[in-house]
């Protein structure tokens, strides 16, 4: 079955185990995620669950996103019920501000339906996905944690350069993949195995040992980590 949820990253705090040590851990507001939609190796090749976080306003959403969790009335759709297309079922909520798929199994999980912080409750590790920080443009030592060339001896001006790149007469050229200045963050980034400290089903929060990408209100992908 797909364990997975849609969250928000609330920030990074202390909380203390059952042997009175303390652990650094980062707090995710995870759901209650509506059920958009279930995939089907049949109908679409593949199977997954996708689901939607936090509501967004009809009149801030496109004919498209309202279109994903109601039905509506248009030329294309009376055009199918006219060929006979069986139109798929929809949740009947909000449109969704934050919407992705968990591969896997649906199980009991139907179209309308919820997944909460419960789903965790004995879940021992997770991967959690989201969005990096975005630094902008950074130089080599900051991008690459280069050590930057010598402060005196001949060095003028250029202490943080990242040296000679160009390669000899052959092969003329520079390699692809060379670690140079650039667009620094801002990249989808995944943590993996991360342990689940705690699970608090009253407030939709889901507390895990260590740091994750992102900003806090950030929006995060929590999955049940691979074993196999």
């Amino acid at each position: 079955m797909a364990i997975g949820i849609l969250g928000r990253k609330v920030g990074m705090t202390q909380v203390y185990d059952d042997s009175g040590k303390v652990v650094p851990v980062t707090v995710v507001h995870a759901g209650p995620c509506k059920v958009l939609r279930v995939r089907t190796p049949d109908r679409d090749g593949y199977e997954a669950v996708q689901l939607g976080y936090v509501d967004k306003p009809r009149r801030l959403a496109s004919r498209s996103e309202r279109g994903q969790v109601a039905k509506l009335d248009g030329k294309r759709a009376k055009r199918r019920a006219a060929a006979g297309v069986e139109s798929q079922p929809k949740p009947d909520c909000e449109p969704q501000r934050f919407v992705r798929e968990i591969r896997g199994e649906a199980g009991e999980l139907e179209v309308g339906g919820e997944v909460k912080v419960d789903v965790f409750a004995e879940v021992d590790c997770v991967d959690v996905v989201a969005t990096s920080k975005g630094r902008g443009f950074s130089g080599a030592m900051k991008r690459h944690n280069f050590a930057g060339q010598r402060a005196t001896h001949g060095v003028k001006k250029c202490h943080r350069h990242m040296g000679g790149t160009g390669c000899s007469a052959s092969p003329s050229r520079l390699f692809k993949g060379i670690r140079m200045p650039g667009q620094y963050g801002n990249a989808r980034c995944t943590v993996r195995n991360q342990k689940v400290v705690r699970v608090d089903s009253e407030q939709n929060l889901l507390i895990i040992r260590g740091g994750i990408p992102g900003p806090n209100g950030g929006y995060v992908v929590v999955k049940q980590t691979n074993t196999m």
